[in-house]
Order: C-alpha cells, then sequence, then structure tokens
C-alpha cells in the first residue's frame, strides 16, 4: 500500500469494495472465463450480418438468457436488460449475500449506458413497414422499452429491487460512470448495496454500424479475430460489440462484518470533459482526467503498474490517447498498459466495466494481460510498458487504472487496488 493512499485513511464506512462482478462478454460468461482467454490471446469477434449495412464483424454474447428470466420476459424486454439482467443475478449469485434476506429498498442499481432504445425503434419501424406504416401493428411495449432508465428498470424488476434505479448515459466512458455512481450513493447513505457498471446491446441497431462506416471507423479484416488493432500501424476502425459487467458494490465495513469476498477497493476516479470536438480527442484533457484521479488518491504516476487503455482501434483516437498517458507516466518506468478492446471489440457502454474486469485477477496471478494483434506498432502509439502479444508476468500489481473515454468528449478514470 502507498504511503499516500488516501483512501486508506479513510473509516471503512467510507472505503467502497468490489464484492462480486457478473459478467457476459464475446469471450465468456464469467470471470473466470474471460479472463483465461485474455491470458490465452483467444478472440471473440466474428463474422456478423445486419439488415442493410450487410456482412461486417461484431462481438457477441453467448449467454443462457432464460436462466433468469422466463422467454415471454425475453421477448417483452430489451436485451440490453437482457444482459443485465444476467450480470447483475450473476453478481448477486457470486456475492455471498443471502439475496432473500437482503432489504431491497437499501439496494441501488446504477448503470451506464452509450445508447439505449435505438434497437427497438429501428425493428418496429422495419416491421411497420410492412404494413404499409399502419400504427395499429406498433408494439405496445415500445415506451417501457425505450425509455431511457429501461436496461436499470428490467434489473430491478426481475430482482425485486425496490430501491433507486437509473442508468447512467455518458457514451463509451459509462462502465466507469456507473461504478463512479455506486460509489457516490453508497458514501451518501442513499443504499446499502449498489448493483454497478455498464451494458450494450448496440450490435442490434444497424445504425451505429452505418455510421462508423460513413466515417470510416469500422474495422474490417478477412480474419475476425484480428480485426481489432489497436496501437498497430494496419488498424482500420472499431469493432462494435454488445456485453454487460456489472459489479456488487458495498462498504468495507459491510463486507467484513459479513465476511464477504472482496475482490478490489476503489480508490479514486475522476470524469471530466474535452469540450472540443464531437468526437475528436483531446490528449490534454485525457491527461488531466487521469492526473485528477492520481492526485484524488494521493499517488503518483509510478504507484500504477498497470494501464488499461481505452483506445478502440481508431487511428487518431488511440494515437491521441497515447500523447495523454505518455505526458503523464514519462516518469514512470514500472507501468504496464494493456488493451482488452483487442479480445472483444467495443462493448460500448459495457467496455470500461468489462476491461477492468479482465484485469483484475492480475492481483493475485501477478500477470498483465496482451494487447493482442498488435503486429506492427504504429511510432504514435509507442508506450513504454506496452504489454503486446503475450502475456507478462510482473514482480508486483497494487494499483489499476482503468482509462474510458466517449464521443463529445467525456472522460472516466478509476483506480483500484487490493484490500
Amino acid at each position: 500500500m502507498s504511503a499516500t493512499d488516501t483512501a486508506a485513511r479513510l473509516p471503512d464506512e467510507q472505503r467502497i469494495v468490489m464484492t462480486a462482478v457478473g459478467l457476459t462478454s464475446p469471450n465468456g460468461n464469467d470471470l473466470e472465463t474471460f479472463r483465461a482467454n485474455l491470458l490465452e490471446q483467444r478472440s471473440g469477434v466474428q463474422n456478423y450480418e445486419i439488415r442493410y449495412v450487410g456482412k461486417t464483424l461484431a462481438g457477441i454474447c453467448d449467454f443462457p438468457s432464460t436462466q433468469y428470466q422466463s422467454k415471454k420476459d425475453v421477448r417483452r424486454g430489451t436485451r440490453a436488460g437482457a444482459v443485465g439482467i444476467w450480470a447483475a443475478n450473476e453478481a448477486v449469485r457470486r456475492s455471498g449475500l443471502e439475496w432473500d434476506n437482503v432489504d431491497k429498498s437499501r439496494v441501488g442499481i446504477y448503470v451506464g449506458v452509450t445508447e439505449h432504445g435505438n434497437v427497438e425503434t429501428e425493428n418496429e419501424i422495419y416491421q411497420i413497414k410492412g404494413f404499409d406504416y399502419d400504427t395499429q401493428f406498433w408494439s405496445h411495449h415500445h415506451n417501457p422499452r425505450t425509455v431511457a432508465n429501461n436496461p436499470a428498470g428490467e434489473v430491478a424488476l426481475n430482482m425485486g429491487v425496490t430501491g433507486p434505479h437509473y442508468t447512467i448515459g455518458a457514451a463509451c466512458a459509462a462502465g466507469n460512470a456507473g461504478i463512479v455512481q455506486g460509489v457516490q450513493m453508497l458514501r451518501l447513505n442513499e443504499c446499502d448495496i449498489a448493483i454497478a457498471g455498464g451494458v450494450s446491446e448496440s450490435i442490434h441497431t444497424f445504425g451505429i454500424f452505418a455510421s462508423f462506416k460513413s466515417q470510416g471507423a469500422l474495422a474490417s479484416h478477412e480474419d475476425p479475430t484480428k480485426a481489432c488493432r489497436p496501437f498497430d500501424r494496419d488498424r482500420n476502425g472499431i469493432v462494435v460489440s454488445e456485453g454487460a459487467c456489472l459489479y456488487i458494490l458495498e462498504r468495507l465495513s459491510d463486507a467484513k462484518a459479513r465476511n464477504a469476498p472482496i475482490i478490489a477497493e476503489i480508490v479514486s476516479y475522476a470524469i471530466n470533459t474535452d469540450a472540443t470536438d464531437f468526437v475528436l480527442p483531446n490528449p490534454e484533457r485525457q491527461a488531466q482526467c487521469v492526473e485528477l484521479a492520481l492526485k484524488r488518491a494521493g499517488l503518483s504516476a509510478s504507484d500504477i503498474d498497470i494501464v488499461s487503455t481505452h483506445a478502440t482501434g481508431t487511428s487518431s483516437g488511440d494515437s491521441q490517447e497515447c500523447i495523454a498517458l505518455r505526458n503523464v507516466f514519462a516518469d514512470s518506468p514500472s507501468t504496464h498498459f494493456n488493451n482488452t478492446k483487442s479480445f472483444i471489440g467495443h462493448a460500448m457502454g459495457a467496455a470500461g466495466a468489462l476491461e477492468l474486469a479482465g484485469n483484475l485477477p492480475s492481483f493475485q496471478d501477478k500477470v498483465v494481460h496482451a494487447t493482442i494483434n498488435l503486429d506492427n506498432l504504429d511510432p504514435d502509439c509507442a508506450l513504454r510498458g506496452l504489454v503486446s502479444n503475450q502475456p507478462r508476468e510482473v514482480d508486483r500489481v497494487k494499483y489499476i487504472l482503468n482509462n474510458s473515454f466517449g464521443m463529445l468528449g467525456i472522460n472516466s478514470v478509476l483506480i483500484v487496488r487490493p484490500v
């Protein structure tokens, strides 16, 4: 533990810990499988086809959706709700909580999303077209499916949670933002248990593929598993993915009282805004966000052992983030950098939460998973300590810093450590 770690100086009632994680990703439906595939360099990206766009690539989740939902509820609800329900129930199952005895009015649900409602709207417009746009054929489920709080609301309905629930719209920084919200609400005593993280159903809307394609930012490759190539000179865009990752967050005092398993403590966070462009990142603001998180934690850059990068595989985005990282970590030779999107693509609202999860086992096994598909490093993306193509064993993993950035210039950073 760093002598200046401010989180350690807080009373246990203000220290927030992760006691479980539930997830579904393109290459695993639990943390153990997800981590094993990261260490074995196994990609989850595959061929995919969607109307109007045609053949493309995507990261697709394959989980038993009816394990925690009836077939009727799956049909009535949304894909974002389904992945969220799976992740939330898996997190509770792994937490050791006696869920039947938990006061559900003291549980809060905070789910980050990039966008929501586009899938349902596109599908319903497509279907009503076959009926000459007669609105009597418009689904009466449209409104509850498309309201912004839907993914968190579906989780609340499924699990009988009567405490606060809402979604946090933070573009591709949303996974981190959902966790930040959970931390804040626990510290404010608005809940005793927070189910927090992010979800994404993005692959089911053709609009996101069409938009990236028209922007020249949609990845392509004859081998789907090699399509997502952050930092590589031959990278050509984003692989769109779906997924969900939700954590059980609790006060350290409560976790200790029930002898809960503790995965990590949330040491610090920061969120800021570029305020310079709709899509082009601002490395100065990104660096400021990282520096703010470090300052709040009472840490220096050299205290950080792993930086989980946001890099999506776009030419401008990757290089801009690397400028920020080189500025902050210039005097930190012991910091290692990796990227999880190279395995699963960009899971949008779930990205930050999933990418953090993939790195958490490093606290125990002292292995930094690699960035795959990095065959020809772009000099603009050179980072001292970048782990490429093969995992790297290290002597120490005490602090992990998780970058997650999004459109309209939203930046988020989380720092975690073991307890």
